[in-house]
């Protein structure tokens, strides 16, 4: 993990980051529709992060693009509420603790922006990556918060900040 770099998005990275996210939901088996594969922020990740309190990190190693996350205010959700977004990582990137120093990352901004909770939505298959919010104090909720237009996505979680 020497070469490892954490960075905020630019915007020469927008084509790279639409390739890894598209290419671990179709690993995964994610559904395209009501996921965020058919998001249309995709394509323009770094422009949709421009936002007040909105800011997307991508994770690199000797130059290549491994992984990606995000926090932005929860949308349609009337609250000091954050969204961790988009958090996806490429095969080769997972297991290697990148994922918890990511959160940690993505976290910290959340905690200066002066969000209250973090929220996240997730599929029941991805245990790995439930294993790890659970590790870094994410609950599951009942419900869903706000509305992010990924129905297809049944599991939320939250953690106070």
């Amino acid at each position: 993990m020497n070469n490892i770099r954490i960075r905020e998005i630019e915007e020469k990275d927008n084509v790279e980051v639409a390739k890894v996210i598209r290419k671990v939901l179709i690993e995964l088996g994610v559904p395209k529709v009501g996921s965020a594969y058919e998001d249309k922020a995709l394509d323009s990740m770094y422009e949709n992060y421009k936002e007040p309190n909105a800011i997307y990190f991508i994770v690199e190693e000797n130059g290549v693009l491994l992984g990606c996350a995000g926090i932005a205010k929860l949308e349609n959700y009337d609250g000091n509420v954050c969204e961790l977004q988009k958090m996806y990582f490429l095969e080769e990137a997972r297991g290697k603790g990148i994922g918890a120093k990511m959160i940690d990352v993505c976290l910290e901004k959340a905690k200066e922006f002066g969000f209250k909770k973090c929220y996240l939505e997730t599929m029941p298959f991805m245990k790995a990556a439930q294993k790890l919010y659970i590790k870094k104090g994410f609950t599951y909720l009942e419900n869903k918060m706000g509305d992010t237009g990924h129905y297809s996505c049944p599991v939320w979680m939250i953690k106070e900040l």
